[in-house]
């Protein structure tokens, strides 16, 4: 398993009854979590010190109850600062486990920038699609990347410049597109553009800004498949995440194997990720990911 474990900023404290105890910054909430199966004892403190906690309704969804909790605040992870603000479905604009993925391809793109194969006027091109509150766009981007950032919600959109700004980052060169990904990626096969390293973290389901069905297991192959045709000859990476309990490591290890390492060489690996839990030691699973890098 992959672990997300250099926060500084953020930490599940403890887990039991369907949900997870976190400390976002100063604040402490709880939010329920599929995987959290157990009723273990809740002696931590912080159980009676909460302040937010979202209560999911047997009819489906639910609400925010809280306890002194501003409607904005603000937490860093090496270098990068991200707006929080808890809104509907429980989320609060960030998925800390995928930290664990930004390091793995900052790290690429630096090597690759470094070893002289880029420059300003030939940069490391990203692709970040489905790419919500810019969590892996500003990773690559710190990293020295010039990014595309793709996702169908305007909102979302947004609430990553307003990241992007307070990484400082504003001046990066960073292009944010309000779109549906699978069209983009078609407008981008015939506009014969390229790129070195692709990033997607797809919906399990959703609808594009017309409307357009997205659902996991029907489309994701297909999309990866498209997605190929736009990486560059001497592309470095692709990474894909599920959240969905089908789509399992070896299923993305599969994907990637037949439709990247099998054409162009290269590694594939995949793995679940997590996030340590500070009052037991042990790792909330949180989906997986599937890795692939060219040699």
């Amino acid at each position: 398993m992959w672990i997300a474990k250099d926060w500084k900023d953020y930490e599940i404290i403890d887990t039991s009854g369907d949900e997870k105890l976190e400390r976002w910054g100063k604040y402490i909430l709880l939010r329920p979590d599929p995987q959290v199966i157990w009723n273990t004892p809740k002696n931590a403190p912080e159980w009676r010190k909460l302040n937010g906690h979202y209560h999911r309704s047997s009819r489906g969804g639910g609400e925010w109850e809280f306890f002194d909790l501003p409607e904005e605040w603000q937490i860093g992870y090496k270098g990068l600062t991200f707006n929080l603000k808890p809104f509907s479905f429980k989320h609060t604009g960030l998925f800390p486990e995928q930290a664990v993925n930004w390091d793995w391809f900052g790290k690429i793109i630096r090597e690759r920038i470094n070893n002289g194969s880029y420059s300003i006027e030939k940069p490391f091109k990203v692709l970040n699609l489905f790419a919500y509150t810019g969590g892996a766009t500003l990773s690559a981007a710190k990293a020295g990347a010039s990014v595309t950032h793709v996702d169908a919600s305007k909102g979302m959109v947004s609430w990553a410049k307003e990241n992007a700004i307070s990484s400082g980052l504003k001046d990066a060169p960073i292009r944010y597109l309000v779109d549906d990904c699978v069209k983009f990626v078609e407008r981008e096969i015939r506009r014969g553009n390229r790129y070195d390293g692709i990033i997607m973290d797809p919906p399990s389901y959703g609808r594009g800004p017309k409307g357009e069905i997205w659902k996991i297991e029907d489309n994701i192959f297909k999309f990866i498949e498209l997605c190929t045709d736009i990486l560059s000859d001497d592309a470095a990476f692709f990474l894909v995440n599920s959240y969905t309990t089908g789509l399992q490591p070896a299923v993305l290890t599969y994907m990637l194997n037949v439709l990247l390492a099998g054409k162009r060489g290269g590694t594939v690996i995949s793995d679940e990720i997590g996030l340590p839990v500070t009052s037991n030691g042990l790792i909330l699973p949180c989906g997986a990911s599937g890795r692939w890098i060219s040699n």
